[in-house]
């Protein structure tokens, strides 16, 4: 199947919106917990969902087997996928396998993570451009037995420049992350119409809006702690002054907040930008079974924009 045709298919099955479930680095829900809840996004009308991955303590291709096979439509992916959790010759076979198993569900999303993660499974991070150059060329690498012959996209976390151009190049499309609509509509210009760009939008739900605006200003404020991350922002237009005090139009920008109104609105902004799909990412560590109830309520005014 050629990359426009798995790209189309993957864009008519993901929908506009999806969810990722909660994440903790912490601790980890039960099993059954997760079924249950992806269910009941499902019954809510999400046709997608996904689910993080680090190094070590859950692998995202085992914690989606066992959500897929709770299901009966929904389609998953990893956002990401951590490449420094298993060998290239291994995620590939992995997720062939669950393409093969489930037909037009599953979307692989790869990031290079950062150094330190690396660092625990005992390898040199090196440039992130040619450690993920190098994955995905052995992935296509001869296997045996070989892998199972099953379409599906594989697309790339990048928030900056080089690697969107890395991922327009070699990969089925790009998965940035917590960045404004500007960033999406110049992923989509660096990408070209042929490929499928998946956009993670930070969220702050909560019906005070001085509440969530306050929440939405800590997960800023937590992401301007990466030196890349500003860079990223100062390229966009936006002044020292806003990033140092982490100002209310970047707040405004990055993270969508309030009710499900203003919720839905700040994803029609990143669809209007060039997005294809738009998925809700909660803050980090919030519970899971309350952060579930958040993303069922938000569910009327989303599954509309389908």
């Amino acid at each position: 199947m050629g990359t426009t045709t798995v790209v189309d298919a993957a864009r008519r099955a993901l929908g506009p919106v999806g969810v990722c479930l909660p994440v903790s680095f912490t601790s980890a829900p039960p099993v059954d917990l997760q079924r249950a809840a992806v269910r009941r996004l499902e019954r809510a009308g999400y046709r997608a969902a996904w689910t993080n991955e680090v190094v070590g303590g859950k692998d995202a291709f085992v914690q989606l087997a066992v959500l897929l096979a709770a299901t009966e439509r929904m389609v998953f992916g990893t956002c990401i996928a951590n490449i420094w959790a298993r060998e290239p010759q291994t995620a590939h076979g992995a997720a062939a396998l669950l393409a093969q198993a489930h037909p037009g569900r599953f979307v692989l999303g790869l990031g290079v993570g950062y150094p330190q993660q690396a660092a625990s499974a005992g390898r040199e991070f090196g440039s992130p451009l040619a450690t993920m150059r190098g994955y995905l060329d052995r992935m296509d690498g001869p296997t045996w037995p070989p892998a199972p012959e099953a379409a599906h996209p594989r697309i790339i976390a990048a928030n900056g420049p080089k690697m969107l151009a890395l991922a327009g190049e070699i990969a089925d499309g790009a998965l940035p992350a917590m960045l404004p609509p500007e960033f999406t509509a110049q992923a989509r210009q660096a990408l070209g119409p042929d490929k499928l760009l998946v956009v993670g939008l930070s969220v702050a739900v909560d019906p005070d809006h001085d509440r969530a605006r306050a929440t939405a200003r800590e997960t800023v404020s937590a992401l301007l702690e990466r030196p890349s991350y500003a860079a990223n922002l100062a390229r966009l237009g936006y002044s020292d002054q806003e990033i140092a005090e982490v100002g209310g139009r970047l707040v405004d920008a990055v993270v969508g907040h309030g009710g499900p109104a203003a919720i839905a609105a700040k994803v029609r902004e990143h669809l209007a930008a060039g997005a294809d799909h738009v998925t809700l990412l909660l803050p980090v560590g919030s519970e899971f079974s309350a952060g579930v109830d958040q993303l069922e309520q938000l569910a009327p005014a989303l599954v509309e924009l389908g």
